[in-house]
């Protein structure tokens, strides 16, 4: 590899223009079946099970997760396994999506009987429009490809390629179809990051009770200096007798009050804190709360509920709970 660069390189490049080529083809085949197979995958009323050997049970699982992952419940069965018990698992209104390039595969052919004894509607993704497979299916979809990208010929490549193109794109047919939306991605994913941002509330990371930096508008400027350094949220609210918020003092606040040279221990908090301030709401998403942040160039916020303090939070629990 070292004393051929170039050659590696030009290899690469013809490798992915092969599988591009590949998946580009898929485009000018696209018919009625297509229109079918979608049909029958939104009419599910049980679960799509998806189906292949080797490199084919490979894509197939991914497919797989990305039905699931979108809003069509689907799950993989292994061929080999469906006929030794596995085939228990597909029950009436579900439909099978079965994979192979051949169209040829032993194990898949074994279990169509079974699966036409079921009853279910049979999608198939082959290279052989005129093979078993192909033929047995309710819908058949044709994924072949001119050549593999692999120099012999051999290793699955741009077939299994297009065939995970051609499964992203059924996946993607059936989202818009079911009008499935961020949010509900979200609900699928939520330990990713998307998941955190679309589903994680103010109120899930704020803190509460004693946690909450807060002194009356009436408390000496050094008391408020002490609360913030005792809370670690680089601001305090400052509240009134019913607890209403009525402003905040920051480091920011601080940096101001010091230049104009304030006994901070005669002059009172009210006279020096920001009263027009920018508050949260426990039901607001974190990921809003970070953009009034970012939006006014703040890093902490008091948060309210019908105006009255119930906690508080700043850029640092933002970050901890993923969502920046």
């Amino acid at each position: 590899m070292k004393e051929h660069p170039e050659k590696t390189l030009e290899l690469a490049r013809a490798v992915l223009e092969t599988e591009a080529r590949g998946i580009l083809d898929l485009c000018e085949r696209l018919d009625g079946a297509f229109v079918r197979a979608c049909g029958h995958l939104l009419g599910c009323t049980g679960r799509v099970v998806v189906t292949g050997m080797g490199k084919s049970g490979h894509i197939g699982g991914k497919i797989a997760a990305t039905l699931a992952s979108t809003g069509t419940p689907a799950f993989f069965v292994h061929p080999g396994e469906a006929s030794h018990g596995d085939l228990g698992m597909i029950t009436p209104g579900d439909t099978v999506l079965a994979l192979s390039n051949s169209g040829e595969t032993d194990e898949l052919l074994t279990i169509l009987p079974l699966i036409r004894r079921q009853g279910v509607p049979l999608v198939a993704l082959t290279g052989n429009p005129r093979s078993t497979l192909a033929r047995e299916a309710t819908v058949h979809l044709d994924v072949s490809v001119a050549r593999e990208a692999c120099p012999l010929g051999l290793a699955p490549t741009t077939s299994t390629t297009a065939t995970l193109a051609m499964g992203d794109a059924l996946a993607v047919a059936l989202l818009e179809a079911r009008g499935f939306t961020a949010e509900d991605f979200a609900r699928s994913h939520p330990g990713g990051r998307l998941g955190r941002r679309l589903l994680l509330h103010v109120a899930d990371i704020m803190h509460t009770g004693e946690r909450i930096p807060v002194v009356r508008a009436d408390a000496a400027l050094s008391d408020a200096l002490l609360e913030i350094t005792r809370q670690g949220l680089g601001m305090t609210a400052v509240v009134d007798e019913q607890r209403h918020l009525v402003g905040v003092y920051t480091d920011g606040d601080l940096r101001r009050t010091l230049d104009r040279g304030l006994d901070i221990h005669a002059t009172r908090i009210g006279e020096v804190m920001t009263r027009q301030c920018r508050s949260a709401q426990p039901g607001m998403l974190a990921a809003e709360a970070l953009k009034l942040m970012e939006d006014h160039k703040i890093n902490a916020l008091p948060v309210v509920e019908h105006g009255r303090l119930v906690g508080a939070l700043n850029m640092h629990d933002l970050l901890r709970a993923g969502v920046v």
